[in-house]
């Protein structure tokens, strides 16, 4: 059985996710029948935690993807937790759209900006910028005064 392989070894979670992502959307994109074989590492001590938070991260956003993909744990097909296996259908959301429909349900009740950059830590100020004011002129959260403050919250 052919496959692609992404290495995902030396980055963050964040960094992995994101490249995972990235690498799985041009895999798609070109009609490529073969599976993904996605290296995280297990987490052992003499890789550090990474691996193992990388491999969490990437199998939990996995789970929540299985209207685009199907996949199985390395230790299921090859006997390797430090691999899973991906079997790519449809392009995933970007790391973006999924910042911005993170952003939207934590705004079901009207948020401030910096309760949102202080819940969404992990991305940079600038994402959380451009994800609120995309939501916003896509009509999606819209602006709201509270006191003396702006917050923001989703349209009902």
């Amino acid at each position: 059985m052919r496959m692609a392989e992404v290495d995902l070894h030396g980055h963050t979670v964040d960094e992995a996710l994101r490249i995972f992502i990235d690498v799985y959307n041009r895999h798609v994109r070109s009609r490529s029948k073969e599976s993904l074989r996605v290296i995280h590492g297990y987490g052992s001590a003499t890789e550090g935690l990474d691996g193992g938070r990388i491999r969490r991260k990437i199998r939990t956003f996995l789970e929540g993807a299985a209207d685009s993909l199907d996949w199985k744990p390395g230790e299921d097909l090859e006997g390797n937790p430090g691999v899973t296996i991906v079997f790519p259908r449809k392009i995933l959301a970007t790391f973006q759209n999924q910042l911005a429909a993170d952003i939207l349900a934590f705004c079901s009740i009207p948020r401030t900006e910096s309760k949102i950059a202080g819940e969404f830590r992990k991305n940079s100020a600038l994402e959380i910028k451009e994800a609120i004011r995309t939501l916003v002129r896509q009509g999606q959260l819209k602006i709201a005064a509270k006191g003396d403050r702006e917050t923001y919250v989703t349209v009902a």
